[in-house]
């Protein structure tokens, strides 16, 4: 599992789309706080569906590059050369084991999780409401995984707290660009993990809805539990990068009464 020998991962279409997206931002000189055309336009313009786009926005969006404003359009955060600067210094988490970044996803996420319960309106619940129909739509097609993304990033913003939204983008990006974190990811080619992935984010939402913080925080810590082990089933443990003994899980139940 060492990162150099692992082979370049065929991009998929979103982030296709999201190369073409910061090719345009710099070669029609936007400037920060600009704001880009319509999603309609821009579509069209680069000639691929609106879905494709919405999945490459979010990706985007998570990277800091832009910022999608229900109501008022899409606008430029960040130029693409900042971006770029910037990749250096996330190096070293890129660098970490697929069990240290499930560790430190599992400590933040609960938490977010937990937070969420209790911030949470209406338009969050609607939110991840429609994110898991967007997951139980790609489940039916074998199509991306926009969904996952899309509902992880919902509950960060229903805590309404700017940076533990930006702490869960920082960490959902470094997971993104992990070479071990998609080698490993490689293996899940079939939907029945997705599935049970699903059954997880429903019982997330469910205590959402009740605004039950406790219940919240364990769904989360048992959903990227789950993960975990799945993942474990694909890992070499006789590997010397395998680091899933350095990192294991957090025993929430035992220091929690």
């Amino acid at each position: 599992m060492k990162a150099s020998s692992i082979p370049a991962r065929p991009q998929r279409p979103y982030q296709e789309v999201g190369g073409m997206l910061r090719t345009m931002i710099v070669r029609e000189q936007f400037a920060i706080g600009d704001r880009l055309p319509p999603e309609r336009e821009i579509a069209e313009r680069l000639s691929v569906t609106r879905t494709v786009l919405r999945e490459a926005l979010i990706m985007l969006e998570i990277e800091g590059l832009i910022e999608v404003r229900r109501g008022s359009g899409i606008f430029v955060m960040m130029l693409p050369q900042e971006q770029n600067a910037d990749a250096s210094a996330a190096k070293q988490c890129n660098d970490a084991g697929p069990f240290e970044l499930l560790q430190a996803r599992q400590l933040l996420e609960s938490n977010i999780a937990e937070f969420a319960a209790l911030q949470a309106t209406r338009d969050d619940i609607i939110k991840m409401r429609r994110a898991l129909q967007v997951e139980e739509q790609e489940l039916v097609s074998d199509d991306h995984e926009s969904g996952d993304m899309q509902f992880h990033l919902a509950i960060a913003e229903a805590t309404h707290n700017s940076m533990l939204v930006e702490l869960f983008k920082q960490s959902w990006q470094w997971r993104e660009n992990n070479p071990m974190w998609l080698q490993l990811h490689r293996h899940l080619h079939d939907t029945h993990y997705r599935q049970a992935w699903l059954t997880d984010h429903k019982q997330i939402l469910a205590a959402l809805i009740k605004k039950d913080a406790r219940a919240a925080k364990l769904a989360m810590w048992q959903h990227l539990e789950n993960v975990k082990m799945r993942l474990l089933e694909f890992s070499d443990v006789d590997d010397i990068n395998f680091d899933g003994y350095l990192f294991e899980s957090w025993p929430l139940g035992e220091t929690h009464s």
